[in-house]
């Protein structure tokens, strides 16, 4: 079943793993469309990564940290673990009839998204908890990899792990290819985005940081187990970024990529410190291939960052104009 969900994904990573290193110089990002944007990201990759360069930076410093929904793979008309929690909320609703009549669980059952997005940040976090609770890690993981191997979007008609952007897939292969680290830093669960990471992105779990919720440690009739409790341990959205970057890394990045204003401050932190440093911005401009949205968005929603790139020195992507493709090819 695994090895069906990834397939697409994974035979592109080896594509790109296995091209020699000359054939990545000459183009190393063939799904990106010439121009300044994409001249930005090589000249930055060449100068740190050239001995003669005088913006030489060693291996041990080459660290990128990517944010997931939005920058990785697609966050429209929801976030996908949001999509995840619905789900979870409408399968365990027989056990849960006070959610009949309590919000957000009402809307969630409802499908009532206008409501649910009134809830915010909140009630966004209480669906997570009550559904993402009560198991032990491994049992999770295989929840969200059963769910991930059924589940698709209703307008691209594939499963999400086939929604990730190919052009961002180069990228994470550019960059591991010229002795880079990558790392995903997500608002998203930790061990919901761990799951996929590898076979779809390359990242093992232990380059991926995120929220979480608490978990504690029991004896089992002599099995020690870990148990996911409902309750919220740690954000890994904007300030919440650079903090949990400083807990699971312990080292300032050289490069940042997001898309949205909740991307800010990892996006600042990492741009702010000595030496040559890279931010970018994914914007969604195309409405054909993806979707086109930035202030007015109620996910991923990016007003303060894009007003604050040209100041920063941040690349902003157009995703319209700068990527020659969006998705890898359909399975």
């Amino acid at each position: 079943m695994m090895t069906n969900l990834f397939r697409p994904v994974i035979a592109l990573i080896a594509i790109l793993v296995i091209v020699p290193a000359s054939a990545q110089d000459s183009d190393p990002l063939p799904a990106w469309n010439d121009g300044p944007t994409k001249q930005a990201i090589v000249d930055f990759v060449v100068k740190v990564t050239e001995p003669e360069s005088g913006d030489y930076v060693p291996p041990q410093d080459r660290v990128a940290t990517f944010d997931n929904d939005g920058t990785l793979w697609l966050e429209q008309p929801m976030y996908v673990q949001l999509a995840f929690a619905l789900d979870r909320v409408k399968e365990l609703a027989p056990e849960h009839p006070e959610w009949k009549n309590k919000q957000p669980f009402k809307a969630a059952l409802d499908g009532d998204m206008k409501a649910l997005a009134g809830s915010g940040e909140k009630g966004v976090a209480e669906l997570v908890m009550a559904t993402h609770a009560g198991m032990s890690p491994a049992e999770f993981q295989t929840i969200v990899s059963d769910w991930l191997a059924t589940a698709k979007d209703e307008r691209f008609e594939r499963g999400y792990t086939n929604l990730v952007y190919r052009p961002m897939l180069e990228l994470l292969a550019y960059l591991r290819s010229r002795g880079f680290t990558t790392y995903i830093v997500s608002g998203g669960g930790i061990e919901f985005v761990r799951n996929f990471s590898g076979p779809v992105y390359g990242i093992p779990p232990a380059q991926v940081v995120g929220s979480s919720i608490k978990t504690k440690y029991e004896d089992l009739d002599g099995e020690p187990t870990l148990i996911r409790l409902p309750e919220m341990n740690f954000i890994d959205d904007k300030d919440g970024k650079p903090i949990g970057i400083n807990q699971h890394i312990g080292q300032r990045p050289i490069a940042a990529f997001g898309n949205s204003d909740g991307d800010y401050q990892m996006l600042d932190w990492t741009t702010s410190g000595e030496g040559p440093r890279l931010g970018l911005i994914v914007h969604h401009t195309d409405a054909e291939r993806e979707y086109a949205y930035d202030r007015d968005s109620t996910f991923g929603r990016l007003d303060k960052a894009l007003d604050a790139a040209p100041d920063k020195g941040w690349i902003v992507v157009d995703m319209k104009n700068d990527w020659k493709e969006v998705f890898p090819p359909k399975e």
